[in-house]
């Protein structure tokens, strides 16, 4: 597997303002030895890719993308012969992905797409040939891979490559029965239509997700409240309040159970900003208002500005402007 840290952080530094030697200064490391970092050239030290981390403020998540040696050494064996793969690998392949993930909420999408493709094209190639037990393992994080690169794309508006790429991960995940990866990527494909200003496609992506077998119910919460605003803008006002009644009757299940780790953002805050959504949609502007700043208000430091939130942050702004 790639070793990406030297191209994200390079980007990473590009988005926060800085050029080498000003970081260089800032985490008190040689520029030498940064450029020979960031070039690809030499390994970074585990105390510089934390120093770079806090620069850019990436909350871990840029320096958890760098595998330790042993798991870089592990990962190395099993892309040399998929048919050895064991858990280790596919733990350590999952590890970064998390990382990923995480530095979705702070970077930009845009510049985590390029590593995002490569590290998903390596895991895809180490599917195809892997055999034996741990097989069924990997097919989930391939398919978790192909989902957020789907989601990224998603992110920059590039549509069709998104969807692209959530169909593959919708097939990925029924191949192991996993339901709350198909379920992520309907989401993803609602969260498409809705930028695209298709209603019908809303409604039907959304409930396709929380409708689908296995789900987590913090997902088919969202999931509902996301169709029933599709629904609203389709006029069907009486279908989109019995899906927010379908969403509400699982709120004390949802509460019981941890987020899919999955999905880690699915917590009861994250809901009120879908709730703040679809009431939007059903015109109940004050009412959409407080859920969406109630929403924000109570998201995490770490994913209070991240791209994704811009949508709402915008839903709330109209609904102020409505009420």
């Amino acid at each position: 597997m790639r070793d990406d840290f030297p191209d994200l952080a390079r980007r990473a530094l590009r988005d926060s303002g800085y050029t080498m030697k000003a970081a260089a200064r800032a985490v008190n490391y040689d520029p030498a030895y940064l450029s020979r970092v960031l070039n690809g050239k030499q390994r970074p030290s585990e105390n510089l890719a934390n120093a770079l981390d806090s620069l850019v403020g990436a909350g871990g998540a840029l320096a958890g993308t760098l595998l330790g040696e042993d798991d870089t050494a592990r990962v190395a064996r099993s892309a040399a012969n998929p048919s050895r793969l064991d858990t280790g690998t596919v733990d350590a392949l999952a590890g970064v992905l998390s990382a990923y993930r995480r530095l979705d909420d702070t970077a930009q999408p845009a510049s985590v797409i390029p590593a995002t493709m490569m590290q998903m094209r390596e895991v895809l190639r180490m599917l195809k040939e892997a055999r034996g037990p741990h097989r069924y393992q990997l097919t989930d994080v391939a398919s978790e891979w192909v989902q957020f690169a789907g989601w990224l794309f998603a992110q920059t508006g590039e549509y069709s490559e998104g969807v692209r790429l959530l169909n593959d991960a919708v097939e990925l995940a029924d191949e192991t029965g996993n339901g709350t990866l198909a379920a992520q990527a309907l989401n993803f494909k609602g969260y498409i239509a809705r930028q695209q200003g298709r209603p019908q496609g809303i409604a039907r992506w959304f409930g396709a997700a929380a409708n689908t077998p296995g789900a987590h119910p913090a997902q088919r919460i969202g999931d509902y409240l996301q169709a029933a605003g599709g629904l609203a803008d389709l006029r069907e006002k009486d279908a989109a309040l019995r899906m927010v009644e379908d969403a509400e009757r699982l709120m004390d299940a949802a509460a019981a159970l941890p987020p899919p780790e999955t999905a880690y953002w699915l917590t009861p805050n994250f809901n009120r900003l879908n709730m703040g959504i679809c009431t939007l949609a059903l015109g109940r502007y004050s009412e959409a208002a407080d859920h969406l700043r109630t929403g924000l208000a109570g998201l995490p430091d770490e994913l209070r500005d991240a791209p994704w939130t811009w949508e709402h942050r915008d839903a709330l702004r109209r609904a102020i402007e409505s009420s």
